[in-house]
């Protein structure tokens, strides 16, 4: 009996869409087989649509003997679930000897784990989507071109975010959701470190979202950024020790920062303090929070200061947007906290409507020298959805893991250990990929 290649994913979510549909693809291509795991098996079935060679399973992702009987049959493993929880994963492809590919950021759990992966001969690649992903990818790329040509680079700030397109860009927060709601109301939340001008920089989270600067990007209005996570830990891992700013950021539109500054002064994000909610109208339970937190003054003075204050007005203007006097819509919850309640919100107020599309925009800018001579390099790409389920977010997330398992399983990614892509052998063939794909970075020199 031949035992053919077989490609397990867990996790069937909205990043895994495009992801799912480039799997059904390559194994019809190499004669593959495929299994999408999920809680919702609904949804697996939708995507998965009977294709030949694919199969769909409804599985607690906790359940362990359903796990690992699932990872012993599997070549390679894609994890897409939650990041607290790829480390399950992770403990059964180490023990039944497959290889693992994700998405999420390396934790240090899985760090620990290292010495062992390399003596049993196995690959696993975390930092394998966008952002983290192909943000290192196309910058390691243009860091080593630049390096082999003698050239010191003093700078480097990275710019990527998950933006509404323009043509649909229609509501007062210039936003819609296009992947995990979760994640975007806990964006943000253990601050930001970075190198600027020599000086380590650190922002505590109440006030990472101040920032006045923009970003111009040709042919898209200026955006806005905020610092992402600790910059600092990649100084040495991009190997750039050489650098005095060394930056990675997350985009927005400016009104969507300024916005959400204010979600965060009226305690909208808090994840600790659990109200009994009771199916509350969204308006009842904004008053209920505002009295909690005594900003009952506070939300009076931004009434009054609308009617002469562009910003104030505008701010109005979103949680209005939100429900601030939504008196119909109930919360589906008899408990939760503020930014349960907050989540729910963007949910059901910022969705990404059926046929709109999302925009994923990434940009790298490069100071640096060869000799006595200066140079400015910037790298920009921008990627528009096809529509709301084949999202520019799923196609960015689930092409970079689609395409490397793909290169794993024909020999032409041969390395063993714990890495991110940050090597030649990594990024070189998944970038070709990636460009014939459509996803192609556009540099401009000075």
């Amino acid at each position: 009996m031949i035992n053919l290649p077989h490609i397990l994913v867990f996790g069937a979510g909205k990043s895994a869409t495009v992801l799912i549909h480039f799997l059904k693809r390559t194994i019809t291509q190499n004669n593959w087989l495929l299994t999408v795991a999920d809680s919702d098996l609904a949804t697996v079935t939708a995507k998965l649509d009977e294709h030949p060679g694919s199969t769909a399973v409804q599985i607690n992702i906790e359940d362990q003997e359903a796990r690992r009987s699932l990872v012993k049959t599997a070549s390679i493993v894609i994890s897409m679930m939650p990041p607290s929880l790829h480390y399950l994963i992770a403990e059964d492809c180490l023990e039944f000897g497959i290889n693992l590919l994700t998405a999420s950021y390396l934790d240090e759990k899985t760090k620990a784990l290292a010495d062992q992966v390399q003596a049993k001969g196995l690959l696993f690649m975390y930092e394998m989507g966008l952002d983290p992903g192909i943000d290192h990818m196309s910058a390691m790329q243009i860091i080593h071109q630049i390096q082999s040509k003698g050239g010191v680079i003093n700078s480097f700030r990275s710019h990527c975010g998950g933006l509404v397109a323009p043509e649909n860009d229609d509501n007062p927060w210039h936003y819609k959701i296009s992947w995990n709601p979760k994640n975007v109301v806990l964006a943000g939340s253990a601050g930001a470190r970075y190198l600027d001008n020599g000086e380590e920089i650190s922002i505590p989270y109440h006030s990472l979202f101040n920032n006045e600067e923009t970003l111009d990007i040709p042919g898209l209005y200026p955006l806005g950024f905020y610092p992402n996570r600790d910059s600092l830990n990649y100084i040495p891992i991009y190997g750039l020790e050489s650098a005095s700013s060394f930056v990675r950021t997350t985009l927005r539109y400016p009104e969507f920062l300024k916005g959400w500054a204010g979600i965060l002064h009226l305690g909208l994000t808090d994840n600790n303090h659990v109200y009994q909610i009771d199916h509350l109208s969204i308006a009842a339970f904004f008053k209920l929070h505002v009295e909690q937190l005594a900003l009952t003054n506070w939300m009076e003075a931004l009434v009054d200061q609308s009617s002469n204050d562009a910003i104030a007005a505008h701010f109005l203007e979103q949680l209005n947007w939100l429900g601030l006097n939504d008196k119909d819509t109930l919360l589906p919850m008899s408990q939760g906290t503020a930014a349960d309640v907050l989540q729910f919100l963007l949910e059901t107020k910022l969705p990404l409507l059926p046929g709109e599309k999302d925009m994923i925009v990434m940009q790298h800018e490069f100071e640096y020298q060869i000799g006595t001579v200066s140079h400015s390099l910037k790298s920009s790409l921008v990627c528009i959805g096809e529509n709301d389920q084949h999202t520019a977010m799923a196609k960015t997330v689930g092409l970079p893991l689609g395409i490397a398992a793909k290169l794993i399983l024909e020999n032409q990614i041969q390395l063993k250990g714990l890495y991110i892509p940050i090597l030649p052998q990594i990024y070189k063939p998944v970038l070709a990929a990636l460009k014939a794909e459509g996803i192609e970075f556009q540099e401009t020199h000075s």
